[in-house]
């Protein structure tokens, strides 16, 4: 006999719904109203970012195989997935719409009975800021970031920045791109070089430095081989053959930009609930937030190539050869 299924088993329902626990309805503390928001909104955070980590996981899997076959439907669900972690982002964003429905005062009636707890403890995003590609080195805020933390979160963040991140799967997946050879690249070069007007000359040692040598203090994560490739995606992106890696490239400066608006946004609400106060977990606050948001761009290596796109009209013409294996053949 089938075992009847009911909607608030499936769900665990009675575990999330008997999971908010106020310090304020505590005995001796005086009851916060706006508590229970606060308890909720953060505990709907950490589930979409495990649905996120979830996805970005999936993601990662499929192009950490041996070879990724761009002419199956392996690279359409790539893109799929890591636009839905867009979407889920944007969800984040909108979240704080409703937070800051509670104003400062009604924030104060709780405040102080978290210390030290903060949501600067999500082990969770730490995670996943780790996986996309931010690494260590380039965190703000090192010698506190994982201080109040459990040592066995800690270990999952430190395992997490061992695994390879998505940047770095997404640099081996752009060198092995087939069509930009070095024929092409030079025919680029030259109509880029010829192109700048006198004030941008200085740009042109840049340009050497992004794809062709790098100094040996050099800490970019996208080789200069897999930076003239997504420049050749970008500005070659009307041919259908190129369609979804440009779509995969878009998304990941997507996810930077709905990282950097839900950073934008924390920032700016906790400005308006604590001031200059110190954070409960013991960080400068919004002072940490903004630098954080100024710090934390994972994909900026790509947003930077934009730079260096020429206008449609100045575009090297593709061999014919190239053009038919950039279009659908006959």
């Amino acid at each position: 006999m089938e075992k009847t299924m009911y909607y608030s088993d499936y769900l665990g329902l009675d575990k999330i719904l008997n999971s908010q626990h106020p310090e304020s309805d505590r005995e001796g503390n005086q009851k916060a109203h706006d508590e229970m928001l606060f308890i909720i909104i953060h505990q709907a955070y950490e589930l979409w970012f495990k649905q996120l980590l979830y996805e970005v996981d999936s993601v990662a899997a499929v192009m950490n195989r041996p070879s990724l076959n761009d002419n199956s439907p392996e690279l359409q669900t790539i893109v799929h997935r890591l636009q839905r972690v867009v979407t889920i982002l944007k969800v984040l964003v909108h979240q704080i719409d409703i937070m800051e429905t509670m104003t400062p005062m009604d924030f104060l009636d709780f405040r102080d009975m978290l210390r030290p707890a903060s949501g600067f403890q999500s082990w969770q995003f730490k995670v996943l800021e780790a996986k996309l590609g931010l690494k260590y080195e380039n965190r703000h805020g090192q010698d506190y970031y994982t201080s109040h933390l459990r040592n066995y979160h800690v270990a999952i963040i430190k395992a997490a920045e061992e695994e390879k991140p998505l940047l770095t799967l997404i640099n081996a997946w752009l060198e092995r791109m087939p069509f930009f050879e070095e024929k092409l690249w030079a025919s680029y070069h030259a109509v880029y070089v010829q192109s700048l007007a006198e004030a941008e000359k200085e740009n042109a040692g840049y340009f050497e430095e992004v794809f062709i040598n790098r100094s040996a203090n050099d800490t970019r994560q996208l080789s200069p081989k897999a930076c003239r490739n997504a420049l050749f995606i970008m500005a070659y992106r009307g041919y259908p053959m190129l369609e979804l890696p440009f779509q995969l490239l878009n998304t990941l400066l997507e996810i930077d930009e709905q990282l950097g608006t839900w950073r934008y946004r924390h920032m700016n609400m906790v400005q308006r609930m604590i001031g200059t106060r110190i954070g409960t977990g013991g960080s400068s606050g919004a002072g940490y937030l903004k630098a954080a948001m100024d710090k934390h761009s994972i994909f900026k290596e790509i947003a930077q190539l934009t730079s260096f796109l020429l206008e449609r009209k100045n575009l090297p013409v593709l061999p014919q050869e190239v053009k038919n294996q950039l279009g659908f053949t006959n």
